[in-house]
């Protein structure tokens, strides 16, 4: 079960690798009698320095304090430019509980110095889980924290995460990047693409605090952790940082956000299920549905109408395959939702696409994605 983490966590892992050799006898490559036996020992991520990652990055995250009607929340965020705006989940600052979701009635923001001033929620974007707050800085020394590129992590990278979990302030953790491109559970009916997977602990209250690489640049905001027991179970997840910046550009033009929408389900094509089907193609997204009057079905793309089970899988077959869109290869189950949702509400897109085993183009005009899944 993944659980979106809400109020707050602890934890500082620090692992260490030991790693020595010693040698008997006097030949080969062992140590010669009399000798001293060299020892190395090295950190598990040579070259991070958790510690000066946190005394850099400590003084930009905050902890955020949301009051509703019925109850409050607690959670963390980071300072994002010097003139008073803060980022975080919206999850932090937005509730569901009357079946509309809406801002909080309070946001205060406590800052590591021990100031605690309200805030102002510009907006939040529901489909990336990102909030954008606003403080009045005068007063207030404000650090920024500086941002990273998402796109050139690399799975095993060190990483560090700062919040409150559990109402802990300041809590470092640290750990790798354990997988990227994951699909993950937004506030809406769709997936949050390309989220960064970490072992580092996070916990509730760490959602909208920051994760962090070995220059203290943001990579992503920890948003939610699957487990089974209510605890951190060493698998988290945070929203890239390229998907915070779309978000708060727009946020900040008019406090919403807009995502192109293309009106189909889809599911990724592997070289044996190609194969099985007696499909042209070893890659692609096989149509299972086709949103009535979407875009897709306005362009004439066709859903599928059997079911197949195979390896342990299920498909729904006869669809059409969507192979390409703008030229870029439509491999993983992510990528046909990635690079639509990268386009604007009424832009067109040429897909490539298979139809009745002949390679077609075809030409889509997106729509504006809407808060639920149209059902036929």
């Amino acid at each position: 079960m993944r659980r979106v983490a809400a109020l707050a966590a602890l934890a500082l892992c620090l692992a260490l690798l030991a790693g020595c050799g010693s040698g008997g006898g006097s030949g080969g490559n062992g140590t010669a009698q009399g000798e001293k036996a060299t020892v190395v020992v090295e950190t598990a991520a040579s070259g991070f320095n958790a510690a000066k990652v946190y005394r850099e990055a400590l003084p930009g995250v905050v902890t955020i304090r949301s009051i509703f009607g019925s109850g409050g929340a607690e959670g963390s965020g980071f300072v994002f430019k010097d003139n008073g705006e803060i980022v975080t989940n919206a999850h932090v600052v937005t509730d569901e509980s009357t079946g509309t979701r809406t801002a909080a009635d309070e946001v205060f923001v406590e800052f590591p110095d021990r100031n605690v001033v309200p805030a102002e929620i510009v907006g939040f974007d529901p489909f990336a889980d990102v909030a954008l707050l606003k403080v009045e800085p005068n007063g207030l020394e404000l650090h920024p924290l500086q941002l990273g590129n998402d796109k050139e992590i690399a799975v095993g990278e060190p990483v560090a995460a700062i919040g409150s979990p559990f109402g802990e302030q300041s809590s470092l953790s640290v750990g790798v990047v354990s997988a990227i491109n994951r699909s993950v559970k937004s506030l809406t009916e769709f997936q949050i693409e390309g989220a960064i997977q970490t072992d580092a602990s996070i916990n509730p209250g760490n959602s909208g605090g920051p994760l962090l690489d070995s220059q203290a640049r943001v990579l992503g905001i920890n948003q939610q952790i699957e487990t089974n027991s209510g605890a951190n179970d060493g698998v988290g997840f945070a929203v890239p940082v390229s998907a915070i910046e779309r978000s708060v550009a727009e946020l900040e033009e008019d406090g919403t956000v807009e995502y192109a929408y293309i009106g189909v389900s889809s599911q990724a094509l592997y070289p044996q299920l190609a194969e099985k089907l007696g499909l042209d193609t070893t890659f692609g997204g096989l149509i299972a549905t086709v949103v009535p009057g979407g875009p897709a079905e306005k362009a004439g793309l066709k859903g599928g109408t059997g079911t197949l089970k195979f390896q342990a899988g299920e498909y729904t077959t006869g669809g059409d395959v969507i192979l390409q869109v703008e030229g870029h290869d439509v491999i993983e189950p992510d990528d046909l939702a990635r690079l639509i949702s990268s386009r604007k509400p009424g832009e067109k897109v040429t897909l490539t696409v298979l139809h009745d085993g002949k390679k077609e183009k075809v030409e889509v005009t997106l729509s504006k994605r809407p808060a639920t899944i149209p059902t036929g």
